[in-house]
């Protein structure tokens, strides 16, 4: 198994660092690896705590009469200068738990109010979104959300366009648009499941 030899913490950011790691594999072979990270300083990684806590949410919610159409965003993103449909999502606060920081996230990006489902840990755990760079993993949370679409609770840094999509959207979407991947798997179960959250075995 590989070793960690030492890590240098490059940048002191609010919501997002890199640190240096230097380490060896099984095979004698020494590594220089960058990983950029949410948390604030070397204590709080992932790597040193060996302890997978997450670090955000990104948010499942089924809306309408009929709970047929999947609550989106439109997204800008400036690794990409461009747009991308996604999941509301959002960073969680410090003593928050993931459910209280999606009730939270939603609203705040779409003024909507979100009603999480108690569902088997197992389709709550945190996974990790890109581990080849980052240690950041994120809690998927499911449930329905209602009320009015507003941008008011947005932070003036957001670029957010809020997306109410049937599965003919959907499928438009998967077809034509920039979709990220927590999203689209998704979405292609939405596309084709009678009841999206039939395998949460609720």
């Amino acid at each position: 198994m590989a070793k960690i030899k030492n890590i240098e913490q490059l940048t002191e950011n609010r919501f997002v660092n890199l640190f240096h790691f230097s380490g060896e594999n099984s095979k004698g072979h020494k590594s220089n690896y960058y990983v950029a990270a949410r948390t604030k300083d070397k204590e709080g990684l992932k790597a040193v705590k060996h302890r997978n806590d997450a670090d955000g949410v990104s948010i499942y919610a089924l809306c309408g009469e009929k709970k047929d159409k999947v609550v989106l965003v439109r997204q800008y993103r400036y690794p990409i200068d461009s747009y991308i449909y996604e999941f509301p999502a959002g960073l969680c606060e410090e003593g928050e738990n993931f459910k209280e920081a999606a009730v939270r996230e939603l609203h705040e990006e779409t003024g909507l109010n979100f009603h999480p489902l108690e569902v088997d840990s197992l389709y709550e755990e945190p996974r990790f979104s890109s581990v080849g760079m980052t240690d950041e993993s994120v809690a998927m949370v499911y449930g329905y959300a209602d009320g009015e679409i507003s941008d008011k609770f947005q932070e003036v840094s957001e670029e957010i366009e809020v997306v109410i999509a049937d599965r003919d959207e959907v499928r438009r979407i998967l077809k034509e648009e920039q979709v990220a991947i927590l999203a689209a798997y998704q979405l292609m179960h939405f596309l084709h499941d009678e009841d999206p959250f039939a395998f949460l075995n609720i």
